[in-house]
C-alpha cells in the first residue's frame, strides 16, 4: 500500500517538477502572447533589428546593412577598437525599430519602406593586416552586390543614378574598428561609383604620408595605418578632390601637414570654427564642397570631446559636443550618400558606456540621413519656432 502511494505521489508531482503542463495550465503564448525582447535582453543586434550572417547567407537581402568590422591592429596609440562593434550594439539596446521616430528628424528610418538588417561582423584576422584588409574589402564588396529590396523610392533611385552600372546598390553603415577600415571600404565603393567625396568627422587629418616612425623602416604593410589611409586612398585614385574634414584639432608637425592635406584632396573645418561661425555655416561649407558627387561619411568618435566620449584610442581635448555634431549631420540631409561608418570606439577606455551609447545614437542619425529627403540648410541667424505648430 505504501509503495503504491509513493508511486502515485511521484506520478502526480513529476509534471510540476519538470514544468510539464497537465493540460489545464496555459502555455506562455496562450497566457502572455508573442515573445519580445526587453531593453536589456535578447540577442545583441543593433537596435534589436533582425540579425543575419549575411556574408554566408546569400538569401539575406536588405536596403541598408549594419556591418561590424572588429579590426584595430593598425592603430598608432591605444588599441581596443576591435570591441567597438559590440560596444555600439550594446549602446543601442534602448532603441527599437518601432520607437525610431525622433522630433529632430521628423521621421523614423525604419518606417520608410526599406529593409534594414544587422549583418553581423566581418571575421577579420587579428594577426595579419594585409589579410584583414583583403577580408574587409571582399566582405564589403559581397554585400554591395546584393539586390536592393525597395522599389521606386528616392533612396533607390540615387544609387542607380550614381552607380557606373546603373543598378541600385544597398548602403552599408560600418561599425569600426579603427579608422583603417575605410581604405578597403573605399576600394569596394570605387568599383561601383568611381572616385567619391568623403565627409570626414575627426579630430585628426588621417592624410599623413607613411613614415618610418617605428624601427626606421617602411614596409608595404607598415604603410597602412589609421593615420595614412586617406593618403593611400588618394594614391589609388579612390577619392575625389572635393572631400572635407570637420572637427579637426590635432597637433601637427607644421604647415607642411596642411599643404599635404590639400594635395590629398581635402578642405578643412576646425573644431574652433563652430564657435566662430556656428553649425549652420559648417553645414553650408560641407554641402558646397561635396555638391552632387557620391558622398561617403566617415565619423571618428573622437570628433566628440573626450569628456563626452572617452572610449576612444586617440583622445583630443576641445572637441564638439554630441548635440553639435548631431545638428551638423541633420543639416546634410539630401546629399548623395553611398555609405557611412562610425569608428574608433574603444570601450576599454569608456565610462558608464557613454561612448557606446553616443555612437549608437549617431548610427541612428546616419540611418535617418540616408532616408531623409533633405531640405534647405538653415540660414545663419534663422530661428526655429519653439513650438512645432504642425503638431
Amino acid at each position: 500500500m505504501m509503495k503504491f502511494a509513493y508511486g502515485t505521489l511521484i506520478a502526480v508531482a513529476l509534471p510540476f517538477v519538470l514544468g510539464i503542463s497537465n493540460g489545464d495550465e496555459p502555455t506562455w503564448t496562450e497566457k502572455y502572447g508573442s515573445q519580445y525582447d526587453l531593453l536589456f535582453s535578447g540577442p545583441l543586434s543593433f537596435s534589436h533589428l533582425p540579425y543575419s550572417k549575411c556574408l554566408e547567407q546569400k538569401e539575406s537581402l536588405f536596403d541598408i546593412a549594419i556591418l561590424g568590422i572588429p579590426f584595430d591592429t593598425a592603430v598608432t596609440y591605444r588599441p581596443g577598437a576591435r570591441f567597438g562593434p559590440q560596444a555600439i550594439r550594446s549602446g543601442s539596446r534602448r532603441q527599437f525599430d518601432f520607437t525610431g521616430y525622433t522630433i529632430s528628424w521628423g521621421l523614423s528610418p525604419y518606417d520608410q519602406g526599406i529593409k534594414i538588417l544587422d549583418c553581423g561582423d566581418v571575421p577579420v584576422s587579428p594577426s595579419d593586416n594585409a589579410l584583414a584588409l583583403d577580408q574587409i574589402e571582399v566582405a564589403y564588396s559581397t554585400l554591395l552586390k546584393r539586390p536592393i529590396q525597395a522599389e521606386n523610392t528616392r533612396y533607390t533611385e540615387v544609387t542607380k543614378v550614381l552607380a557606373k552600372d546603373g543598378i541600385g546598390h544597398p548602403r552599408i553603415v560600418s561599425l569600426g574598428g579603427d579608422h583603417t577600415i575605410v581604405l578597403p571600404i573605399l576600394r569596394s565603393l570605387n568599383k561601383i561609383y568611381g572616385p567619391i567625396s568623403v565627409i570626414h568627422f575627426d579630430a585628426h587629418l588621417d592624410t599623413w604620408p607613411p613614415i618610418s616612425d617605428y624601427g626606421g623602416t617602411i614596409t608595404e604593410q607598415s604603410r597602412v595605418t589609421h593615420g595614412t589611409f586617406f593618403y593611400l586612398a588618394q594614391e589609388e585614385g579612390l577619392i575625389s578632390n572635393s572631400s572635407i574634414h570637420a572637427g579637426i584639432r590635432c597637433k601637427l608637425t607644421g604647415l607642411a601637414d596642411l599643404q599635404n592635406d590639400r594635395e590629398v584632396g581635402f578642405q578643412l573645418i576646425t573644431a574652433d570654427d563652430i564657435d566662430d561661425h556656428g553649425a549652420n555655416e559648417i553645414v553650408r561649407k560641407i554641402r558646397e564642397r561635396v555638391g552632387e558627387t557620391p558622398v561617403y561619411v566617415s565619423l571618428d568618435i573622437d570628433v566628440i570631446d573626450p569628456g563626452l566620449a572617452p572610449g576612444t584610442g586617440t583622445p583630443e581635448p576641445g572637441g564638439w559636443t554630441t548635440r553639435e555634431l548631431k545638428r551638423i549631420i541633420r543639416g546634410l540631409a539630401g546629399l548623395n550618400f553611398v555609405g557611412a561608418d562610425v569608428v574608433e570606439v574603444a570601450p576599454a577606455y569608456d565610462n558608464g558606456d557613454i561612448t557606446g551609447v553616443a555612437a549608437a545614437d549617431l548610427v541612428h542619425d546616419l540611418l535617418s540621413l540616408f532616408v531623409a529627403e533633405g531640405s534647405r540648410p538653415q540660414r545663419s541667424g534663422e530661428q526655429k519656432p519653439l513650438v512645432k505648430d504642425e503638431l
